[in-house]
């Protein structure tokens, strides 16, 4: 966007989670002041959820009601009314962060100057649906946030402006996407001014440096006791909340909420075997080094910390020489 724009920009403003209401709020608190005026919000529909699968408004939609600001839900944009719904707004621009729909051509140049996007990586490292969990998966020390104008390509677009978190060794995908989520407000904040005004211009992605953040599953989560202890430490920090990392025993799928690296030297015990119990975890060995597990929850048990288990009805589980990731025979 390089024309200078003088009056109030009018934006629209679409997302769906927690990580996108943190966006929404830092346009919400400075408004007024910075000459924005959030004319709609674009957010997904209502989704049940709970054991009383209740509709429940996304964490934007909630935030949106809050400040009185007009909510639309459309399914997609394929409908020509919902097309028009958009045109009608007269938006200078659309800001986009993690919506959950893929914009056509048509969408993205509706507004004045386009459509731009908070990006939870440092383009064109990640591109996808979970940069987040793959740069804590993949052992990057550096991401961060990335604005980028939209085109009709997967994350493709002009990066307009970048700003870099570190990824401490004890980050899990939750914490790391906490940060972010902060840090995207700040970067949409501080890219919106120059943008206004035409002083902010793109760069193009260097597609040679770019990697493909694909959607998680839960079958992703069940962890190779043959792969050395670095990689399953990392996996398992990066599927934590969501979907979660698991194993086997024999009373069922053992499922482990905190683990830390223990050493990465080779030992002379079997993949997945226990080979230390403590109040503090269990050390288990991997194809190449151990980790120490702290926190883990057994079928029908709650999450709980290796000291509380080691006093509850699975304590034979967690008895030194039992190996993970072996189904019960019986």
């Amino acid at each position: 966007m390089t024309t200078r724009h003088t009056s109030p920009l009018r934006i629209i403003f679409a997302g769906t989670p927690d990580f996108a209401a943190a966006s929404l709020q830092a346009l919400i608190d400075v408004q007024e002041a910075n000459q924005y005026e959030l004319v709609a919000v674009y957010t997904q529909p209502d989704r049940p959820a709970g054991r009383g699968h209740k509709l429940v408004a996304s964490p934007v939609k909630q935030l949106a009601m809050k400040h009185n600001i007009p909510v639309l839900q459309p399914l997609n944009f394929k409908a020509n009314q919902d097309r028009q719904d958009l045109a009608d707004l007269n938006a200078d621009i659309m800001i986009v962060a993690a919506y959950g729909l893929i914009l056509p051509k048509a969408v993205l140049d509706t507004p004045k100057f386009g459509c731009i996007n908070v990006h939870a990586s440092l383009l064109p490292r990640w591109r996808g649906a979970a940069p987040i969990h793959r740069a804590v998966i993949a052992g990057d020390t550096v991401t961060g946030i990335t604005i980028m104008q939209m085109d009709v390509g997967l994350d493709t677009g002009d990066m307009l402006l970048k700003k870099e978190c570190p990824i401490m060794p004890t980050d899990t995908s939750g914490s790391l996407h906490d940060r972010l989520a902060l840090l995207g407000g700040q970067a949409l904040l501080e890219a919106l001014e120059p943008l206004r005004v035409g002083q902010l211009n793109g760069e193009s992605q260097d597609e040679s440096l770019t990697c493909y953040a694909d959607k998680l599953t839960k079958q992703e989560g069940l962890v190779d006791w043959s792969q050395d202890a670095l990689t399953i430490s990392r996996k398992i920090r990066g599927l934590l909340p969501w979907p979660g990392a698991y194993t086997q025993t024999s009373s069922g799928t053992m499922k482990i909420h905190a683990a830390t690296l223990l050493d990465t030297d080779n030992q002379d015990f079997e993949n997945g075997e226990i080979t230390m119990v403590s109040q503090e975890g269990l050390a288990v060995s991997t194809g190449k080094g151990s980790i120490l597990i702290t926190e883990l929850q057994f079928p029908g048990g709650k999450r709980m910390s290796v000291q509380d288990a080691l006093n509850g009805k699975f304590k034979e589980e967690l008895r030194v020489a039992n190996i993970l990731g072996q189904e019960s025979t019986s």
